[in-house]
């Protein structure tokens, strides 16, 4: 039996054409890894996209006409949708954090080391979230810094109202997902068992309405903020 997997397919969106020459390199680089096609815009993106059905979708956040979070979102309305890795700098974070409750995987920082970066595409490629650490703090920042008061409390009253439906075991695991640990780390905090934590998370998926461990993470930061 033939066990060789094929590449991950990959496209590039980012109106910077030397950056997508600079990722291409990087990720046609690997023997594991292959990109697809590139796009300089969202509408672009949206059409090849479409056309080459990749694994994963390189993300820049911002570009002119259709951004990177409003392109995010229209992918991920699609059945089967590719996973999302948004392409980002520190002076963003706001799209990112809309881009990451719309359903992206995770972000990058674009001056993350190559092999990171392909490291990244690998895992979003698997279905496991990415999230930078120096990024994620800034993004942390974002959802709970200064900001419209109305704004933050319909979201913190409509994060607690999702949490509210959940046992205090569920809460827990959320908890310690929006901490960032991984399922072993998990059931070691709670005392339980591997098995035990992926039941919970997968209730965790249904109660909540989400699709990732990313948009457990920032339902809890809403209730706490």
């Amino acid at each position: 039996m033939d066990t060789e997997r094929k590449p991950v397919r990959v496209v590039i969106v980012d109106d910077d054409q030397l950056v997508r020459m600079a990722l291409r390199l990087v990720i046609d680089g690997e023997p594991d890894l292959t990109v697809v096609a590139e796009a300089a815009d969202g509408d672009t993106a949206i059409r090849v996209v479409g056309e080459q059905r990749p694994d994963v979708v390189l993300m820049d956040v911002r570009m002119p006409g259709r951004d990177g979070l409003a392109t995010t979102r229209e992918l991920l309305t699609a059945t089967d949708p590719p996973a999302v890795l948004m392409l980002t700098t520190f002076d963003s974070d706001e799209l990112v954090l809309g881009a990451l409750r719309a359903g992206a995987l995770g972000f990058v920082l674009k001056d993350t080391p190559p092999a990171r970066i392909a490291d990244a595409v690998r895992t979003v490629a698997s279905g496991n979230p990415v999230l930078s650490p120096a990024a994620t703090a800034r993004v942390i920042v974002a959802a709970t810094g200064p900001g419209s008061a109305q704004a933050r409390s319909a979201s913190r009253d409509a994060a607690r109202k999702r949490l509210a439906t959940l046992t205090e075991r569920e809460l827990d695991t959320a908890r310690a997902i929006a901490d960032g640990l991984g399922n072993p780390d998990i059931a070691a905090r709670l005392h339980v068992t591997v098995a035990t934590v992926k039941a919970h998370t997968g209730n965790l998926f249904t109660k909540l309405a989400v699709e990732n461990r990313v948009q457990i993470a920032l339902l809890v930061r809403d209730a706490e903020q």
